[in-house]
């Protein structure tokens, strides 16, 4: 999908207004009632932004949450009693299912919480933390043979018990309440607009304030690095790369320049327009490189130089393949590649002819 170069066009410059994030258990004020503080990760991104909104004698709304871990709770607890100032958290917003949005989620209810978020994140979630594995499923296994993945790694993999949900999330309430998109939503003196989108995590929540420049974009709106847009043995004839695209270009009649973003990961930031239009050039101009190098039949794996431009190590092998597969997928679903079965169980990827 190409977004015509005469619409929505963003000629503002990408701005960062706050050169260093929080210090652990410190919060910055970035609006008014508005404070944004940074909880550790375990990985190579190794933090999440969560923020707080002042609902005055109710006490905070809390938006995303990082992992439920030691580190995760105690650097709650430093808040709570730090920049949160003892009072209590009232409601929890959740923008999407991923474990370091969604880990705490639980621990904050059992607290006396309220939960929102979508219906998707919410049974997405709800599924994941109940489904506990021992060893990866068969059809994990024959979704990575399908992607060409090196069979020494799939040995080691086959052997050795995967990440399950429940490593790092708080098991969830029966009950929720339901956050739709085009919802106006009232946090912290602000009337908000809900608007969804998809490609990163389904149904993805972000918050634009309707009498006030400022966006909660969550993993939806980053800058300077792209969400994962992957697919996975649960649906793996998916397109999210497909639905990506046509979420950023959905948001693009909405955003303005003066916007401040208060994204999921990295610094807020402003120039949303052009943020959008990159997002959606960095894809297709990766898809139209991909298109070229089919000309040689290639597995998914095969095709980690060309869309990654750097080494693939292990931490990174996965959320790669799952990457790749997703290009090749909206290539597939565009009519622009096919496919055919290797002996070993690999998808051999090439354009047609």
């Amino acid at each position: 999908m190409t977004v015509p170069a005469e619409r929505n066009r963003g000629d503002g410059q990408i701005r960062i207004p706050h050169a260093e994030p929080p210090a652990p258990g410190a919060a910055i004020e970035v609006a008014e009632g508005i404070l944004w503080m940074r909880l550790p990760l375990p990985l190579a991104l190794d933090h999440v932004n969560v923020y707080a909104l002042d609902e005055g004698a109710d006490g905070w709304t809390v938006i995303d949450t990082g992992f439920d871990s030691r580190k995760g709770r105690a650097a709650w607890e430093a808040l709570l009693s730090g920049p949160l100032g003892g009072r209590p958290v009232s409601r929890v917003i959740v923008t999407h299912h991923h474990p370091d949005h969604i880990g705490l989620a639980g621990w904050f209810i059992d607290r006396g919480a309220r939960l929102l978020t979508t219906r998707t994140a919410w049974l997405f979630a709800r599924m994941l933390v109940l489904d506990v594995h021992d060893r990866p499923k068969p059809e994990t296994l024959a979704f990575w043979r399908s992607a060409g993945m090196d069979p020494r790694i799939l040995a080691q993999r086959a052997a050795e018990k995967p990440f399950n949900f429940s490593d790092c999330v708080h098991p969830l309430p029966l009950g929720f309440e339901r956050l739709i998109h085009g919802q106006r939503l009232r946090i912290g003196g602000r009337d908000w607009t809900v608007r969804c989108g998809d490609g990163h995590a389904p149904e993805h929540a972000t918050f634009w304030a309707e009498d006030d420049s400022l966006v909660i974009g969550g993993d939806q709106l980053l800058p300077g690095i792209s969400a994962n847009i992957g697919v996975y043995s649960t649906e793996p004839e998916a397109n999210p790369l497909g639905e990506w695209v046509a979420s950023c270009a959905a948001f693009l009649p909405h955003a303005r320049n003066s916007q401040l973003v208060l994204p999921g990961h990295k610094l807020p930031f402003t120039g949303l327009p052009t943020r959008l239009l990159q997002m959606i050039d960095n894809h297709e101009s990766a898809l139209e490189r991909l298109r070229g190098y089919l000309a040689t039949p290639r597995t998914a794996v095969d095709c980690f130089p060309l869309l990654f431009r750097r080494s693939i190590g292990p931490a990174e092998y996965g959320l790669a393949l799952i990457e790749a597969v997703a290009h090749l997928n909206y290539l597939l679903h565009a009519g622009q590649a096919v496919r055919e079965r290797r002996e070993d169980g690999a998808w051999l990827w090439r354009t047609p002819e």
